[in-house]
């Protein structure tokens, strides 16, 4: 019997192994920004266009790239990182799998030009699917040159399940922002289409978080610092009102590599415990440098997860470290009232010994001296009479009158209060008559604070209150928008709400949308907009919520179903603004919920194409019991 067994040729083997390490545009660029870094350049441009699909390029100036090192960098399994396996526990590189470049060329056209520093000519090589087409000596600067070009073009299944140009955008800026801030000492610049996005100089860590998420970014932070024989902790994490309800903010770095990890977040919002709102969450950029050995990187294909060896001992010195840092700078409050704000002993003083009081004692003072006679002493005159101390100090015996005189005036006339008469018997009333009182049949039931039940005729109808608050809010604001007569409520104080430039951005495209729904804008700049007007559906605590649960779904392609972008906004709002589940509601509240719900154009369903309720008819109940 003829062997069924036979190896894969290197270029199906590659496009395979693609599927692994290229899922999307960003992760080209994380692994081009990363060889980058590894050869040690102190300058990096990221130029995209259409969010990475037709151009990823990278550009670098680098240590370069040999004649041979240019063709083997291409090879499965080729790298410079390791040697051994025993160097994977002493890694100080990013990359070192040696799959990135040989997936990427496999499933795209890919054009590299490299130049070391000593040579004259550098390589120009050009590779389609794993094929080489061209290589050729070119004069070129120092450094490397990627250029990723239709990415997945002979994988057309993989290219037709990338999501939008936003998402994918959003995506590959993740990812830059990742290495960028884990590097503050290299110059990162990023292009998008012609237009620069990025420019961040040579920094340090606090300069390069500000310059990343602009506006009021410097405001917010709070440093931590921490150094211990396990680990040495720096970064800043985030003031708790700055608190936003998505996690965009959360940065872990160890040994400048950006991780994931749920237990040390856990232990970050176990320092916040009593400081923020329900369900936010706040910003933190930490950096953990942590022995090599103490860490195993090779557990993930994204090595976005690490295993440390004492997960207990890091949460613990993670946790007290925030903790001390939110007390130092009087972030966490104080509950004691009582609290003399004399008594704080600062930081400064740990090192600081005691000083001993010194004790003043007067020699001269007697206090068995006579007063008189110490004074005349004291000025050279001796006094002709003698004062005892009994006379000096004699009680004066001045007649007090007896307590009986404190109630002089005070009497009064027994006929007059014999004569007073008071009710016996209390009287109440009510404010309405008994008669009056309709006894109102409730017409609608509350279960598990999740569902409505209302009886019809034929039975009962019951009804998802979240699902159907976003059918009513979603029409409500698509009318509003649709015939831009939309009812404003002024504020008293205008709100100075803060957004990344990139955030900015997007909310001036929908400036006009969101004025149609009620939104009044004053003073919009590059980094903050004044919102001076808000739709009476919506309260002012709401307002930043709701806005950026607007560019979250935007960006995140939550919505990008929709037919419109009026019709994107209103589907995110009233996602936002409905009632949640485990809300209780007036019998009031259900009613007019319900009598809203079947009021709109279609009831049957969500924004979101899910049913709002289901109805039960009196025979399926007789059914139920009759089994």
């Amino acid at each position: 019997m003829s062997s069924i067994i036979q190896l894969l040729p290197d270029h199906v083997a590659n496009q395979i192994a693609a599927g692994e390490v290229v899922q999307r545009p960003a992760s080209v660029v994380k692994e081009l920004l990363e060889n980058a870094v590894d050869a040690k350049a102190t300058d990096i441009k990221l130029i995209l266009k259409d969010a990475g699909k037709s151009l990823i390029q990278v550009i670098d100036n680098g240590v370069g790239m040999s004649v041979t090192d240019s063709r083997l960098c291409f090879e499965r399994h080729a790298t410079s990182k390791i040697r051994q396996a025993e160097d994977l526990f002493s890694l100080h590189t990013k990359g070192f799998r040696g799959e990135a470049l040989a997936s990427i060329a496999a499933i795209a056209h890919v054009e590299m030009k490299t130049k070391q520093e000593q040579e004259e000519l550098g390589i120009h090589i050009i590779i389609e699917g794993s094929k080489f087409v061209s290589q050729e000596p070119a004069v070129l600067p120092k450094g490397t040159s990627f250029a990723v070009k239709n990415l997945f073009f002979n994988i057309p299944a993989r290219r037709n399940f990338l999501k939008s140009e936003t998402v994918e955008q959003r995506h590959i800026v993740d990812e830059f922002q990742r290495v960028a801030m884990a590097h503050p000492n290299i110059h990162f610049t990023m292009y998008h289409n012609g237009s620069e996005m990025f420019n961040l100089p040579i920094s340090n860590f606090r300069q390069r978080i500000v310059n990343i998420f602009s506006g009021k970014t410097n405001e917010k932070l709070v440093p931590v610092s921490e150094e211990t024989e396990i680990l040495n902790l720096q970064g800043f994490v985030g003031k708790p009102e700055f608190s936003k309800k998505n996690r965009g903010e959360q940065f872990f770095f160890v040994n400048n590599r950006f991780i994931k990890s749920g237990y040390l977040h856990h232990a970050v919002m176990a320092a916040y415990d009593g400081l923020l709102k329900d369900g936010a969450q706040p910003s933190y950029f930490l950096y953990l440098d942590v022995p090599p050995h103490t860490i195993d990187i090779n557990i993930h294909p994204t090595k976005t997860e690490i295993k440390f060896d004492d997960e207990h001992a890091l949460y613990a010195i993670l946790r007290s470290s925030v903790k001390h840092s939110l007390g130092q700078f009087n972030v966490a409050p104080v509950l004691d009232f009582d609290r003399d704000p004399n008594l704080d002993t600062p930081y400064q003083y740990q090192n600081k010994e005691a000083e001993y009081p010194t004790i003043q004692v007067d020699s001269n003072y007697n206090p068995f001296a006579d007063n008189a006679q110490n004074f005349s002493e004291q000025n050279g005159v001796k006094s002709s009479k003698s004062f005892s101390s009994s006379s000096n100090y004699r009680k004066s015996e001045i007649s007090q009158p007896s307590w009986e005189s404190l109630y002089v005036g005070l009497k009064q006339n027994t006929q007059e209060i014999a004569e007073m008469t008071f009710e016996n018997d209390a009287v109440t009333s009510s404010l309405f008559e008994e008669n009056d009182i309709e006894q109102e049949v409730k017409r609608t039931y509350q279960i598990h604070k999740k569902y409505i039940v209302s009886p019809i005729k034929s039975g009962m109808v019951i009804i998802n209150q979240k699902r159907a608050h976003e059918r009513v809010l979603y029409e409500e604001f698509l009318t509003n928008m649709t015939v831009k007569q939309a009812s404003s409520q002024r504020l008293l104080f205008p709100l100075e709400l803060y957004f990344s430039s990139n955030e900015m951005d997007l909310l001036r495209e929908l400036q006009l949308s969101l004025e149609n729904l009620g939104f009044i804008f004053d003073a919009i700049t590059e980094e903050s907009m004044v919102v001076s007007g808000l739709p009476i559906t919506i309260s002012e605590s709401q307002a930043s919520i709701v806005l950026d649960d607007l560019l979250t779904d935007l960006q995140d392609g939550i919505v990008s179903n929709s037919f419109s972008e009026n019709d994107s906004i209103a589907k995110s709002m009233a996602k936002s603004l409905a009632v949640k589940t485990g809300t209780y509601l007036t019998e009031k509240e259900q009613e007019n919920l319900v009598h809203n719900l079947f009021g709109c154009k279609e009831p049957n369903v969500s924004p979101f194409q899910k049913p709002t309720f289901i109805t039960m008819s009196v025979e399926d109940l007789d059914k139920k019991f009759s089994l």
